[in-house]
């Protein structure tokens, strides 16, 4: 964590990551128009920061877009925060809530982690039962061909329509599929009242999408993308808060052979 917290005293990569909190998904371009420093000290700042993982970037066509990334301070939320006083965290607290905020003017997700395991292990946990009901209460019945249906076992309810589909799917490297109707039995599930239950309902179907790297012989690094929401989309704020416990939940189960308890 030592390059986390070095990358977070700088005041100007700080004022990076407040720049892509206001507004993310930006190019290098974009970013050196907003702030009061030269292109190359921008394009050095960001290296520090996307090598202590708070941004990552995800390439669309010719652009490379920088994205906020909560899964360091998330980490260190989970592991350490329980040891002190809440008081005395509360501005870490409080950067892992920004960090983890999606700006509703482009709400796209964008998560990386690092992960001490191997791509084929890494892709059983995202596709096999056996895992996925451990880290997510969660269970997918497809098998896994791209144009193929999905049926979802969503916390104890079964999801079933023509739209869930499997995208894409490269063993090991890329799995991309579209995310699951909103039902009347899924909203009891999580107490949902009936606006919120209408305005999911409403929403554009999303898609979310997995790409497994191998960063050194033992590590894996994952980056998961959920995009395809409209501006002001209210399930994009939800899985913003979501996705983070269930990767960080699915790291310790490959890392240490237990999820993260429920109530982390």
């Amino acid at each position: 964590m030592d390059e986390v917290f070095k990358a977070l005293a700088d005041p100007s990569r700080r004022a990076l990551l407040d720049s892509l909190n206001a507004r993310n998904g930006q190019t290098l371009r974009e970013l050196c128009a907003g702030l009061d420093m030269a292109r190359q000290s921008v394009s050095k700042h960001l290296t520090v920061l996307e090598e202590a993982g708070l941004v990552t970037t995800v390439r669309r066509g010719r652009e490379k877009l920088h994205y906020l990334n909560a899964a360091p301070v998330h980490e260190i939320a989970h592991r350490w925060i329980s040891r002190y006083d809440q008081a005395r965290v509360q501005a870490l607290a409080d950067l892992k809530s920004a960090l983890e905020e999606t700006p509703m003017d482009a709400p796209t997700f964008v998560y990386t982690t690092y992960i001490r395991t191997t791509p084929q292990k890494l892709w059983q946990a995202l596709t096999e039962p056996a895992f996925t009901r451990r880290y997510w209460a969660t269970e997918f019945a497809t098998d896994w061909a791209a144009g193929s249906p999905m049926t979802w076992d969503n916390h104890g309810v079964t999801i079933s329509d023509p739209e869930q589909v499997v995208l894409e799917a490269d063993p090991f490297k890329r799995l991309s599929y579209t995310w699951h109707a909103v039902t009347p039995e899924l909203a009891a599930r999580f107490g949902w009242d009936d606006d919120l239950l209408a305005r999911l309902s409403a929403e554009s179907r999303s898609k979310v999408t997995f790409t497994i790297e191998e960063a050194t012989s033992q590590v894996v690094k994952l980056t998961v993308v959920h995009d395809g929401f409209e501006p002001g989309s209210s399930l994009a704020e939800m899985v913003s808060h979501g996705w983070p416990n269930v990767v960080a939940s699915l790291k310790s189960l490959l890392e240490t052979g237990e999820p993260l308890p429920e109530d982390a």
